[in-house]
């Protein structure tokens, strides 16, 4: 890496909120921290898993964003009720979805890590997003449920506001309720929190960017460096 890349993304890396992640303990939250992740680590968790069941399959592409030729891969390990994975999501996400993802240079894939000691609703709200993707409205709910954190994160049952959600994104009604209270989709939620366990994931939000990971809301700018780096990688 050039020095003056390395530099600055070293001082972006310092700059970053000390506490900026949510983690599994119900104690304390996670440093936010940079790890270096091997490709056998990251390889897992772009791969499609190959799910034989029509509604894990299904839910799976959906939550995939951007060119199916897009050459670096941007995976968001995420926590629907984090605060910190809703902050990430409002100051970062549209950003790199507009310089990079529409332009063909990343594809990014959500994974779930609902934190379900410290966010009773995280997984019903991984539930409701994963149901719209099984009729290829993920990105819709993903959305939605960020932009209306605040508003169901404390609710003994968030279900009805998760329904009105789901119902504003064009769902058919009645399949994504059937989903929903068959939880057709916790089977491939487990499998995602099982994926991002393997590769080292103990805190929302952690990205892998190419071949390195990210544990924190970390600002923008220290998203395009570890992206630019991961292109220039591939022209080498």
């Amino acid at each position: 890496m050039p020095n003056d890349l390395r530099v600055r993304l070293a001082a972006l890396l310092l700059a970053a909120t000390a506490f900026s992640a949510c983690s599994r303990s119900d104690t304390r939250a996670a440093a936010a921290h940079e790890v270096t992740a091997s490709a056998g680590e990251v390889a897992p968790l772009t791969e499609t898993a190959g799910y034989e069941d029509t509604i894990s399959a299904l839910a799976d592409k959906a939550r995939i964003r951007g060119s199916a030729t897009a050459p670096v891969w941007l995976v968001e390990v995420s926590d629907f009720q984090c605060p910190f994975c809703k902050q990430w999501h409002d100051e970062s996400f549209a950003k790199l979805d507009q310089e990079y993802v529409k332009t063909g240079k990343v594809r990014i894939a959500y994974l779930n890590f609902p934190l379900s000691r410290i966010h009773p609703n995280a997984q019903a709200a991984a539930e409701a997003a994963m149901c719209a993707g099984v009729q290829g409205k993920f990105w819709e709910l993903h959305e939605s449920l960020f932009g209306t954190q605040k508003r169901w994160a404390e609710l003994k049952s968030p279900i009805a506001v998760f329904d009105s959600l789901a119902r504003a994104a064009g769902v058919d009604q009645k399949r994504w309720s059937s989903c929903m209270t068959t939880h057709a989709t916790a089977k491939i939620i487990a499998a995602d929190r099982d994926r991002s366990g393997r590769a080292g994931v103990e805190s929302t939000p952690t990205f892998f960017v190419g071949d390195r990971a990210l544990a924190g809301a970390y600002p923008v700018d220290t998203f395009r460096v570890a992206i630019d780096q991961a292109l220039a990688k591939l022209k080498h």
